[in-house]
């Protein structure tokens, strides 16, 4: 996978904020409450002044007394505005994630078949899950800690500079040395977080193929080697992760050295200065207290650089996520009705960065409400030639037509509409045997009889009745609680349901047992009815009775009739035949 141009801060920043559109009322409450708490920093310090001289100096009780009475209000002042800031911050920071996760997931749905075959789905699950998770980071955590701490810092120098410009001007040397550090470090903070996300997507990757895949680890004792795959990749982030907080450690350590530096320098000429009259007790202990209130801020927003980097090389990666290419329909017209044939004209299909065609030049008819198989060995082109007929891929050449017209002139909607889907891996939904079948029809509410009868006609309503809540019953992930004739039953009682007039089956019955399979067949055969059907076989017993068989080898057709036909000549599919018959 290529990887993507850095992108600027400032343009990351101008795309987070089209996110706030709709929440400006909290957005403006979070600001006015962040200035207020960073405005009041400075009142603290100036207090200090008054505070010593009228009261440890001239012992005026007086003062004293409302001196104490002003700190409290302050703080309190500070509290409440300081929770309005965080309150409104967390709640624009978790819809934001929220808005992004919507977003992303409905990328999700709209991108091309293709896409999930060149990206590693733990990739894709981890930029939906963490990716959109620590674009907060970047966006209300920073920008609070920049704008609050950034406005009390301005406001500290400020009293600094009115207290004593002469002193404060040694703060302006350590400047360029902190800038320098931070931008040397943030540039190393933004590179290690793109590798923590590429590491993060390896490993949620492995946690869920070995989550799918637990039997087969089981069976062939692949504990050590799972467990040493995701070591691998734990190890990995691990490693980023203390080179991210070293990185930043680093960078905090130099800022404090040369504000302790800066700090220490102010001290000794402040102490010099202290034998001018001009320069009070209260003014000392007011400059000090500012410089020390000055540390923490500064701090914090040296600090949060490693939170920054982070969340823009998250925020990089959703945006790059969702500015992937949508799958691509161009079709405009309505396909309501199906009527004439299915043709495949001269088709050549190349899947990207393959060295040859998978199709080379295939020329095939198949007539509307007519069966046609198609056989061959494994890697012929079967599958790649149904999978344009939905548009899952569009021909490198030539075209599908249905009816005289080019399958790319309809609407995708419109299009797959027509056509229902049973294929050897089947796909369930956690969720009931009743929502798993009327996922077959989601355009309306499907009725309980409506259901009980697609699962009668599939051979699914007997053992769906002896279901501890029938109808009602959870079956697991992708049907887990299931044998595999119960889902592939439950998977044709899904299309019957649908009732499209094109229907596809993809090796449908090969991984079954003979009674299964005699159940699933009967099935297939009500749902065939009337409809116009390609077959995927491998088992060549279970199309015999197809109108036309299609051979194909090498991505090409190279004979086909019906079953008698293609025994007579004698050629690829008798070949085929007599092979399974001694099997």
């Amino acid at each position: 996978m290529q990887r993507q141009p850095e992108t600027s801060a400032w343009e990351l920043y101008r795309r987070l904020a089209i996110y706030l559109k709709g929440y400006w009322k909290v957005f403006s409450a979070a600001v006015l409450a962040m200035l207020v708490v960073a405005a009041t920093a400075p009142l603290f310090a100036y207090l200090i002044k008054p505070l010593i001289n009228e009261g440890f100096v001239e012992k005026n009780m007086e003062k004293m007394t409302w001196l104490p009475l002003a700190i409290v209000g302050l703080f309190l002042v500070r509290g409440l505005f300081n929770f309005i800031n965080e309150y409104a911050t967390s709640y624009l920071a978790s819809h934001l994630v929220k808005r992004m996760r919507d977003e992303m997931f409905a990328k999700l749905l709209r991108l091309p078949t293709g896409y999930f075959g060149e990206h590693a789905s733990g990739r894709v699950m981890s930029r939906i899950l963490n990716d959109a998770n620590q674009i907060a980071d970047a966006g209300f955590g920073v920008i609070t800690v920049l704008a609050k701490d950034g406005v009390s810092v301005i406001g500290l120098l400020g009293l600094l500079l009115y207290l004593d410009w002469h002193l404060t001007l040694i703060t302006f040397v350590t400047l360029p040395v902190v800038g320098l550090c931070v931008r040397i470090v943030s540039k190393r903070l933004r590179g290690l977080s793109r590798q923590n996300q590429q590491q993060m997507g390896m490993m949620t990757e492995v946690l869920n193929e070995t989550i799918d895949g637990s039997r087969v680890v089981k069976i062939y004792g692949g504990q050590q080697r799972e467990s040493a795959r995701f070591d691998h990749a734990a190890d990995g982030v691990q490693r980023n992760l203390v080179k991210q907080t070293a990185a930043g450690s680093a960078s905090s350590a130099i800022t404090q050295l040369m504000i302790a530096i800066a700090l220490a320098l102010i001290l000794y000429f402040a102490a010099r200065q202290a034998s001018s009259a001009d320069f009070s007790a209260g003014d000392f202990m007011s400059f000090l207290s500012a410089m020390l209130m000055m540390f923490d801020p500064i701090k914090r927003m040296t600090g949060i650089m490693q939170s920054l980097q982070r969340g823009l090389a998250a925020a990089e990666s959703v945006f790059g996520f969702l500015d992937e290419p949508d799958e691509v329909d161009g079709g405009t017209m309505d396909l309501s009705r199906v009527e004439g044939d299915i043709r495949f004209e001269n088709v050549v299909f190349r899947y990207p960065n393959a060295e040859r065609d998978s199709l080379k030049g295939v020329d095939l008819t198949v007539p509307h409400g007519k069966v046609v198989a198609l056989v061959g060995a494994s890697g012929c082109g079967k599958t790649t030639l149904v999978n344009l007929l939905p548009r899952f891929f569009n021909p490198t050449e030539g075209a599908v037509k249905i009816g005289g017209t080019d399958i790319r002139e309809y609407s995708l909607k419109s299009l797959r509409s027509q056509m229902a889907l049973v294929s050897q891996d089947v796909v369930l939904f956690n969720d009931t045997v009743a929502n798993n079948i009327a996922y077959g029809q989601l355009s309306r509410v499907s009725s309980e009889a409506e259901i009980i009868q697609a699962a009668k006609a599939a051979n699914a309503w007997a053992f769906i009745q002896a279901m501890p809540q029938g109808l009602q019953t959870e079956i697991g992930e992708n049907g887990v609680k299931l044998s595999g004739g119960q889902r592939q039953r439950l998977a044709i009682a899904r299309a019957l349901l649908k009732n499209a007039p094109i229907l596809i089956l993809d090796e449908a019955t090969s991984a079954l047992d003979n009674e299964s399979e005699r159940l699933v067949q009967a099935a297939l055969e009500k749902l065939m009815q009337d409809r116009t059907t390609i077959v995927i076989a491998h088992r060549l017993s279970t199309v015999e009775n197809a109108d036309n068989i299609v051979v194909m080898h090498e991505g090409r057709i190279v004979e086909q009739g019906s079953h008698h036909e293609l025994l007579a000549k004698g050629g690829r599919y008798a070949d085929l035949h007599s092979l399974q018959f001694q099997e």
